[in-house]
């Protein structure tokens, strides 16, 4: 029986995903990295297309992997992340980042909060791994979330902005404030400085519970902060915006907060990290296995497919509430997941699918620039080592 909490196990998995990417991942051409990989062979199915999420995502992974294997490899891929962010994805002239490039050239140049959280995020981790200047270019960037996207009278951010920051969307929506409070509390591990905490505390109250609906967390608000529960529901499976209740979202507010837990002197982040695990455990398919994408109002599922990124948080807001209960459930439950996972998410190549169907059948790699080299499922095995192994 496999043990999932064995390091060499974990270190195993993570050299999997890394090493799919890697080298192929390495644009020699243009710098930065190319996310487009066909994940049943490898290939590249797009050599030109930059998105801002993907390359603070490898930047991240890079940097983890520095820091957890110590080779030279990895630090020069972080190190090339952080400067493709700093020299091509920052505008310099109006301020902030651009969501999409095509090789070095803006295609795409709206102001997106959620994006810029993970530019926070990876520069912060990349700061831990001793990558130079990005202890630098994470105060820059934090300066410029807060100033920018951060709205004080409602301890949330705004969303997005046009390419000259005239004009803010009138949407409000949870997850850029969630990755802008994983971002806060990446850039208190890094910086030990108390202003991120108290941002990321601040953050994760109002969404979590002031904002709470019925213990559950909406995804899309209008700009006065009030739900919006007509807001794409005739577009369930949108890639950053599906209308519903995310299960996989309620592990991942769980596992940040058992990070908070520990930047506060409160008791509120270990309370409602255990609820909302179990609101999460709400969209588990019991005959099936795997989260549903999305449920209704009422609990039904919505979107019947099944994501790697919500089953890799849950495995690690599992090992998270394990480490802090120490009850045999959350251990049962990081197992459970894990079997999942590696059944049904593992690619041959031991990279994860991006979704299959509600059956657990793979669904063929998209055409579309490419977000998720690997994130979640790294993510996953660093939470379980810092939780279980260390």
């Amino acid at each position: 029986m496999t043990d999932y909490a064995d390091p060499d196990w974990l270190r195993g998995r993570i050299r999997d995903v890394l090493e799919f990417y890697y080298p192929t991942c390495i644009d020699e051409r243009h710098g930065g990295f190319v996310a487009q990989l066909d994940a049943e062979t490898g290939a590249v199915y797009d050599p030109d297309a930059k998105h801002l999420v993907a390359t603070a995502r490898f930047t991240r992974n890079f940097a983890l992997a520095a820091d957890r294997f110590g080779e030279a490899r990895w630090a020069e891929a972080a190190e090339r992340g952080v400067r493709f962010l700093h020299e091509q994805f920052r505008d310099a002239d109006r301020g902030g980042y651009h969501w999409l490039l095509e090789g070095t050239t803006p295609v795409d140049s709206r102001r997106v909060c959620y994006g810029h959280a993970f530019v926070v995020l990876a520069y912060a981790r990349a700061s831990e791994a001793g990558i130079p200047n990005a202890a630098e270019y994470l105060a820059e960037a934090w300066a410029l979330l807060d100033d920018r996207f951060y709205d004080p009278d409602r301890g949330l951010y705004r969303s997005s902005y046009d390419a000259d920051w005239t004009a803010a969307d009138a949407y409000r929506g949870q997850n850029a404030n969630m990755h802008a409070c994983e971002a806060a509390l990446a850039a208190a591990e890094a910086t030990g400085e108390r202003q991120y905490g108290d941002r990321a505390a601040t953050v994760a109250k109002r969404l979590c519970v002031d904002l709470a609906d019925d213990g559950r967390i909406w995804e899309h608000y209008d700009a006065d902060w009030r739900p919006d529960y007509d807001y794409n529901r005739d577009e369930p499976a949108h890639q950053f915006r599906p209308w519903g209740y995310q299960p996989g979202h309620h592990a991942e507010w769980a596992k940040l907060l058992v990070a908070l837990d520990d930047h506060v002197d409160a008791d509120w982040p270990a309370t409602r990290a255990r609820e909302l695990f179990e609101t999460a455990l709400t969209g588990w398919d019991e005959g099936r296995g795997g989260f549903y994408y999305t449920l209704d109002r009422d609990g039904d599922p919505v979107v019947e497919d099944k994501y790697g990124w919500e089953v890799a948080e849950a495995i690690g807001a599992a090992a998270a509430l394990s480490d802090l209960t120490g009850e045999d459930r959350y251990r049962e439950w990081y197992d459970r997941l894990w079997a999942y996972a590696t059944a049904h998410l593992v690619a041959p190549a031991g990279n994860w699918y991006e979704r299959v169907d509600a059956a657990n059948e793979p669904y063929p790699t998209g055409d579309g620039p490419a977000v998720e080299p690997g994130y979640h499922p790294i993510g996953a095995c660093e939470e379980a080592f810092w939780r279980l192994c260390e």
